[in-house]
Parts: structure tokens; C-alpha cells; sequence
């Protein structure tokens, strides 16, 4: 959450600061007058991240930055974490939502930028304003209170500037591990594509991505593809809550290999991810048999199975998980983009019951044929969704996770995070896929030839957007507990339906601040107990 006065300032103007606070909730793009903030003022929970951005305005160059850790109370620090955002082409727009040109997206660590190499690179210009992204990460462990410190700035010709940050800790902490159970899809093999690299080379890689999407609240399925990867020793930090310093834990485990070998490995063992038999995704109706076959082979060996599909009656029998697209669970006047729309609540009267509904994204979130649609009504029809692209905004970036509290869903599938490093020859130059910029693709590859060091998964903006959003699921999660009619007022301000959301970023800052201001007063005078 980001607080503070905004003021309008051009990226061209003359006599504004050279370096300012942005909100970020903003994606800066060239030529666009951008709301700036005074001072960066966060608030965060214990366990959880924020972020924020500063803009160097157009012309400089030579830019460099500085940051120490953030001092508060009891002599505490927090550290924080500085990236320049880089970006991507949009050549074909997702939908009318969107827009040709330059999109910020990849988030390059500030300490791999080699200005005497590539001095564009951290150069501000009119067609390439520079941006830096930061992000702190607040411990549980940490004390509530201010903390404060700056980002100091440098750039040739210039005096130097000092962007104002503060960090109000509240005395609630998040858990570390999601509650809210996902499996996003992440690869051996497009990794290894990705980094130009053999795949049995790639395998400290995949472990690096596997953290990384950890970090974010995120639990990967497929993996190496493995069947023994279920108790494999590389795996095993991600379960006993060892990967992170934080003891986040994946939420999830996909079964792989012969069902019955890979059920044994866990007999005896607590069952703290969501284990599940991944079916034919999408079965269509010619696939029914196939899917019902998985499905006896999958519950003989112990193994819940997971089916997405839209209600079936002849599929649903199968599903231990039923796991419908987004918009088959809010119906919508126009054409249909769900064949059997739905809410929850009725989907659960018609399911076994104990059968868990989750649900994913896909190119019905923007429509699958890329450019706004020919017809009105068509391009209406898949506007407005919550949705993971490039260039959508922030706010549907980040919106599953309240949609998830509203809607009462039981976790969240996503098909891949690094679709385009299989199917593209440079993710860094095209991430198109299903008529979505980003569809499938949250990372892109850090190659040491393109950024030195060692290879390394860059993150992107839209990665911290979805993290953000979980931790809206569990800040409203916490509410509800205590005040849930507080905790349905604030997410309905927020999200109504899968299509309706709230687009002012200042009304999503005002309703978190609610709910903090509300889970503080239920904590107040007892800052070392777990709000869990």
C-alpha cells in the first residue's frame, strides 16, 4: 500500500525533481503524464512485501542509485531490494485494453546493471523513461513500527536527488506459506530452451525458479517431469518449509510417473500440500472416456485427480477437483464465453460432496485471436477480466486473489510461467501466446550474455501484481474471521464480479488501509502474536 500526496508530473516538464516516487500500481509507459508522490509511505504486515517505484524523468543519463537498509524501532532494519524495469515490445495488443508500443515488464536486479557496458541501459529518455522498481520484504519476525531511510540518486550534470521511504510495519503478521492452495505450471525444458542450456544442465536452474515463484506465493507443478521427484531430495526443501528463510511451503504436488510408486513415497507422511493426479486438461467431449479411465487409475493409487473442465455431468464423477475457466463462474450479459456458467455455491450443490473447485485463467480473460475483436459486443465480451498480460492494468493483474475470497474458491491453477522460452525465439522480444501478451509467461530468462553474472530467473512487474493480490486473500482472509460482514464490504469495494473491478488504484490503497486499520485494533497490545 502506497501512501502519500500525488502530483501530476510530465516526463518532460521542466522544473519538477528529476527523480520521483511513483505508485506501483503504475505501469510508466513512453510520452504519459505520471501521478508522482511526494514521498514513498508503505504500509505492510509482518511477513509481507511491497513495493514501490521511482521515475527518472527524460533526459539523463549515468543514472545510479543507492539505497541502506530502512532503521526503526529497537535499532531494526529492513532491507530493501532495488530493480530497473526493462520492457517489452507490444506489437498486437490483447484486446482493446491494451495498447501497441513499449510495456514495462521484466524487473532486472539493480546490482546486474553494467553501465559501462551498456550505458543505455541507465540512460532516462522520451522514448525510454527509466524506472526503477523497489520492494520491501518485511520479516515476521520484525517489530511494528516506522521505519525510514532513502534512495539516493546520481546522474551526470545533475545534483544529487533523494527519494523519501518509510515503512510502516503493522503488528499483524501473513502466514508465510499461501492459504490459499495454486499450481502454476513451470518447466525442466522450457527453462533449459529459455537459457540456451542443455537440459541436465538446467536443473539448479529449475530450483531457482521453483524459489523464486515461492517467494511470490506460489507453488509450481511439472517440474522435471519426474514421477520420483514426489520425495526426490531436491524437492523435499520446498515441502518441510527449508527453500526460504520465510518457511513458506508449496501448497500443492502433482503427481508424476507410475501412480502407485509415487503414492508409497508419502504413506506415513503428513499431508501438508494438496497432492492431486493432473487429468487431460480441457477434455473435450471425445476425451471423456480417457479422463474417467485416469481417474479410476488415479483413486485405486490413493491420488485425488484434478479435471478442468466446466460442469459436466459425465466429467464431474472423475473430479476429486473441479477446476472450471474464470468465466464460468459470473454470468455476463453478450456472447458466451463459458459454456456452462455458474456461481460456486451452485456448482458445489451439483458436485460430490468434499469435491474442491478451483479455477484458472485463460484466453477467454482477453480473447484468444490478439487485437481488439471485430464486433462490439464480442470485444466487450472478454474485456474487463481479471487478467495476468503485459498490457493490462495493474489492477487486473492483481485481482484473483480477492476474487478468490469473494467468490469462496478452494485454489488456483495456471498453465505455465515460462511458456514463451519454449515457443519463442527471444522472450525478451515477443511473449504473445493465445492472443495474450504474457499469456503462460511470468519470468524471462537471465542469460549471462544478455545481463553477466550467473543465469538467474528475472521476475516481472506482473509477478509482483499476483503476490500482492494473495496477500489482499489474506489480509481479507484475516478480517473475516473476526468482522466478516467489514471483511465483504471491503472486497466487494474491490471486486464484484470476475469482469467488474475496480480500476482507481486509490480506492484498492483506501480499502487496504481499512483492513489493516481493523486486523491492527484486533492485534493492538500484543504485537508477537500470529494473526493466523
Amino acid at each position: 500500500m502506497v501512501l502519500g500526496r500525488m502530483v501530476l508530473v510530465a516526463l518532460g516538464a521542466s522544473g519538477a525533481p528529476w527523480a520521483v516516487p511513483v505508485s506501483s500500481w503504475m505501469k510508466v509507459r513512453p510520452g504519459a503524464a505520471v501521478p508522482a508522490l511526494e514521498s514513498v509511505e508503505l504500509l505492510a504486515a509482518r511477513g509481507e512485501c511491497e513495493g514501490f517505484q521511482v521515475l527518472v524523468r527524460p533526459p539523463a543519463d549515468a543514472v545510479g542509485l543507492s539505497v541502506a537498509p530502512l532503521r526503526g524501532p529497537g535499532n531494526g532494519r529492513l532491507a530493501v531490494a532495488m530493480y530497473r524495469e526493462a520492457f517489452v515490445p507490444v506489437r498486437t495488443p490483447s484486446n482493446a485494453q491494451g495498447a501497441p508500443g513499449p510495456w514495462p515488464d521484466p524487473l532486472i536486479p539493480a546490482e546486474l546493471d553494467r553501465p559501462e557496458e551498456r550505458p543505455a541501459d541507465r540512460a532516462s529518455t522520451a522514448e525510454r523513461p527509466l524506472v526503477f522498481y523497489g520492494e520491501v520484504c518485511v520479516p515476521e519476525s520484525a517489530a511494528p513500527g516506522r521505519y525510514q531511510g532513502a534512495v539516493a540518486l546520481r546522474a551526470r550534470g545533475k545534483a544529487g536527488a533523494a527519494v523519501p521511504v518509510s515503512v510502516t510495519v503493522q503488528p499483524f503478521a501473513l502466514p508465510a506459506t499461501s492459504s490459499l492452495p495454486n499450481s502454476f505450471g513451470l518447466s525442466l525444458y522450457t527453462v533449459a530452451r529459455g537459457h540456451r542450456i542443455p537440459p541436465e544442465q538446467a536443473r539448479p536452474l529449475l530450483w531457482a525458479y521453483a524459489r523464486e515463484l515461492l517467494r511470490h506465493r506460489l507453488t509450481p507443478h511439472g517440474l522435471t517431469m519426474d514421477g520420483g521427484a514426489g520425495g526426490g531430495e531436491e524437492l523435499r526443501p520446498f515441502l518441510d518449509g527449508t527453500a526460504l528463510p520465510s518457511g513458506a511451503r508449496f501448497t500443492t504436488l502433482d503427481a508424476r510417473g507410475p501412480l502407485e510408486a509415487w503414492a508409497r513415497q508419502f504413506v506415513g507422511r503428513p499431508a501438508a500440500a494438496q497432492r492431486f493426479f493432473y487429468a487431460k486438461d480441457e477434455p473435450r467431449p471425445e476425451d471423456v472416456p480417457l479422463v474417467l479411465r485416469q481417474s479410476a487409475e488415479a483413486r485405486a493409487a490413493g491420488v485425488p485427480v484434478l479435471v478442468t473442465s466446466p460442469y459436466d455431468r459425465r466429467l464431474a464423477p472423475a473430479a476429486d477437483i473441479l477446476a472450471p475457466n474464470l468465466n464460468c463462474f459470473f454470468p455476463r450479459p453478450g456472447p458466451p464465453t463459458c459454456g456452462a456458467v455458474m456461481t460456486v455455491a451452485e456448482l458445489r450443490q451439483r458436485l460430490r460432496p468434499g469435491t474442491k473447485v478451483w479455477w484458472y485463467q485463460s484466453c477467454s480473460s482477453h480473447g484468444c485471436g490478439g487485437g481488439p475483436a471485430d464486433k462490439p459486443e464480442v470485444e466487450r465480451a472478454y474485456s474487463g477480466w481479471a487478467s495476468y498480460m503485459v498490457d493490462h492494468p495493474a489492477t487486473l493483474n492483481r485481482a484473483m486473489g480477492p476474487l478468490a475470497f469473494l467468490a469462496g474458491i478452494d485454489g488456483e491453477l495456471y498453465f505455465d510461467t515460462a511458456y514463451a522460452f519454449g515457443v519463442k525465439p527471444d522472450p525478451w522480444d515477443d511473449v504473445l501466446a493465445f492472443g495474450g501478451n504474457g499469456d503462460g509467461t511470468l519470468f524471462y530468462p537471465g542469460r549471462p550474455d544478455l545481463l553477466g553474472g550467473e543465469a538467474r530467473p528475472i521476475a516481472s512487474l506482473r509477478l509482483k501484481h499476483i503476490r500482492d493480490g494473495l496477500e489482499d486473500y489474506e489480509m481479507l482472509r484475516l478480517l473475516a474471521r473476526s468482522e466478516p460482514e467489514l471483511a465483504r464490504r471491503c472486497v466487494e469495494r474491490l471486486v464484484r464480479s470476475g469482469y467488474e473491478i475496480e480500476p482507481d488504484p486509490a480506492v484498492w490503497d483506501e480499502v487496504r488501509g481499512t483492513v489493516a486499520a481493523a486486523l491492527s485494533r484486533r492485534t493492538a497490545g500484543r504485537p508477537g502474536v500470529r494473526s493466523r
